[in-house]
């Protein structure tokens, strides 16, 4: 961004079966925003030709997808368009209506006061909301946002899954676009990328609006991938970050801890069920190995995750970026 000039704005629209809503999202579009990029999946609806044929918004343009890839895919087509187009900070806005496009303005304002990289909505701030919400996403919500917490790094963050986001164009150019999930898991897979950029993340309270569209995603289904993608990606972030990028104690922590933890489990339960079967006694030297390492193992592994939450970025990558752009 140039001193003095305002920044460019695009949002990327994802559409899969939104016909019937996006014209009323895009016709909320603050004018701040420069470009909107709606991005037909695949759509059965024929959402794209929808826009073109009742959208007069000279800042729209349609993406095509021959095949339906995905949101994540949606929103790397988008990313790669508004990059190319120069743009200075990228939103993203769901075609559903469930994101108020006039909340943009605090969405992006964190960002343009370089106190963050990436910004996303939370649900969960407000807690007189949260009766808006249906059950079923409440409930899977939570349970996502603890276990992103560990596969991503940003502790202080909810609500992994929300879509209402915005980008840094400079950090955006930084992340491998093409290694990002194509699916429902490409919000989770975004804040993994940006940890191992160590950029800054940043919650903005937000009201989400529920109607009668009807959401795509399967729980059964979803369930296991998620719980197997998250569980990749935090072995790949401790790798990354306590081992190839840097050592410390912590690292010593997170492989001896899980290690003692689990001898003293496996070796205490081993020698009951022992005890039970043959009717004697475990000794007192017996209780003390089978005690002394699963105590020992729960101190390291809660010191391992207590550093952990510590070394969350802190400084905006922007910052940084923008300090090495200038001459001298």
């Amino acid at each position: 961004m140039t001193d003095g000039v305002a920044p460019t704005i695009g949002v990327v629209v994802p559409c899969y079966r939104e016909r019937d809503r996006v014209l009323e999202v895009l016709a909320a579009m603050p004018a701040m925003v420069s470009r909107i990029y709606c991005v037909d999946d695949g759509c059965p609806e024929q959402t794209g030709d929808h826009v073109r044929a009742h959208c007069d918004d000279p800042r729209v343009s349609v993406i095509y997808h021959g095949l339906n890839q995905g949101v994540g895919a949606a929103m790397r087509s988008g990313y790669r368009a508004a990059l190319a187009d120069g743009m200075d900070i990228v939103a993203k806005v769901d075609g559903d209506g469930q994101m108020d496009p006039a909340e943009i303005p605090r969405l992006l304002a964190p960002i343009l006061a370089d106190a963050a990289d990436y910004t996303k909505g939370n649900r969960f701030y407000r807690l007189e909301g949260l009766a808006d919400m249906p059950w079923v996403r409440l409930v899977g919500n939570t349970v996502l946002s603890f276990v992103s917490k560990l596969s991503t790094g940003y502790w202080q963050s909810f609500d992994p899954n929300n879509g209402f986001t915005a980008i840094d164009a400079r950090v955006l150019a930084l992340l491998p676009l093409e290694r990002i999930d194509a699916g429902y898991f490409f919000e989770s897979d975004m804040l993994f990328r940006l940890n191992t950029l160590r950029a800054v993340v940043q919650d903005i309270p937000m009201r989400a609006r529920y109607g009668d569209e009807q959401s795509s995603i399967r729980l059964p289904r979803v369930t296991a991938t998620f719980a197997l993608r998250h569980a990749v990606n935090f072995f790949k972030r401790l790798f990354y970050n306590y081992f190839l990028r840097g050592f410390s104690v912590a690292s010593v922590e997170w492989i001896m801890g899980p290690a003692l933890l689990g001898f003293g489990i496996v070796f205490g339960l081993s020698q009951w069920a022992h005890s039970v079967t043959s009717g004697t006694a475990a000794t007192a030297g017996t209780v003390m190995l089978a005690s002394l390492p699963t105590i020992v193992g729960m101190q390291m592994l809660l010191s391992a995750i207590h550093f952990d939450i510590g070394n969350e970025p802190r400084i905006p990558l922007r910052r940084l970026l923008a300090d090495s752009s200038r001459p001298g």
